[in-house]
């Protein structure tokens, strides 16, 4: 084998493995799940997932920051075993009206301490909503994460419309006109829902049930008159 296939070889080799590194980065950073919700749900949940990236340090501290101006609101924390969760409020510079009042303060930053992260593990950190606001297309969380050697990566970029991904972007959800599931659906129009389709079921049963007995009745009828007849001609 002479020199040149070997050299391609290897560098065939040398640019798979950048490719392949290159990935994993790119996977590695703090995302948020669904990527997507309708303008407006309620009663949902975002999860925000943070990978640890590095080989010889823990994530210590995980900060999510929430938009003021359009908040979430009715915004609660999900426990997580081994980390303690604080809730920073901030008070809106636009108050935003709803059904039960005025809301004037929303939750702008949660902070996870205490817990571990090790190298090539993630966690997953639950925040439940009471609505998403409707007058944007997107939501866009800024998050920080501290690892035990006191290194901070700031997840912070947000690409512009139609330029690629940053190096390291924040977790961003799209806001659509459409339904985007069911977890987007509020939970009381799910409960009717259910409600509606189990009173349905009962009705389909109770119909069956009657037209069966009918069924029945109408065969015994029908035998009976048969030997009536046979008795008369006989």
């Amino acid at each position: 084998m002479s020199t040149t296939p070997r050299r391609a070889a290897a560098v065939t080799a040398l640019a798979a493995v950048g490719v392949l590194t290159a990935a994993g980065a790119a996977s590695a950073h703090v995302t948020v799940h669904p990527e997507s919700y309708a303008r407006g749900a309620t009663d949902g949940t975002l999860t925000f997932r943070v990978p640890d990236e590095e080989d010889s340090a823990s994530t210590t501290k995980v900060q999510i920051f929430l938009p003021t101006d359009h908040p979430l609101l009715g915004v609660l924390v999900a426990p997580r075993d081994g980390w303690t969760a604080k809730v920073t409020d901030t008070r809106l510079k636009t108050p935003v009206k709803t059904d039960d009042g005025t809301i004037t303060d929303a939750v702008s930053e949660i902070t996870w301490t205490g817990g571990k992260i090790g190298a090539g593990q993630y966690e997953d950190f639950d925040v439940a909503f009471g609505r998403l606001p409707d007058d944007t297309g997107r939501l866009a969380f800024k998050a920080l994460q501290t690892y035990s050697d006191g290194k901070t990566v700031r997840w912070i970029e947000e690409a512009a419309r139609g330029d690629e991904e940053p190096e390291n972007p924040a977790p961003v959800v799209k806001l659509t006109a459409e339904q985007a599931g069911t977890a987007a659906i509020p939970a009381k129009a799910r409960e009717a829902a259910a409600d509606s389709s189990d009173s349905t079921a009962r009705g389909l049963g109770v119909a069956g049930l009657i037209v069966g007995v009918l069924g029945l009745a109408a065969a015994a009828f029908a035998v009976v008159r048969t030997r009536s007849g046979g008795s008369r001609d006989a």
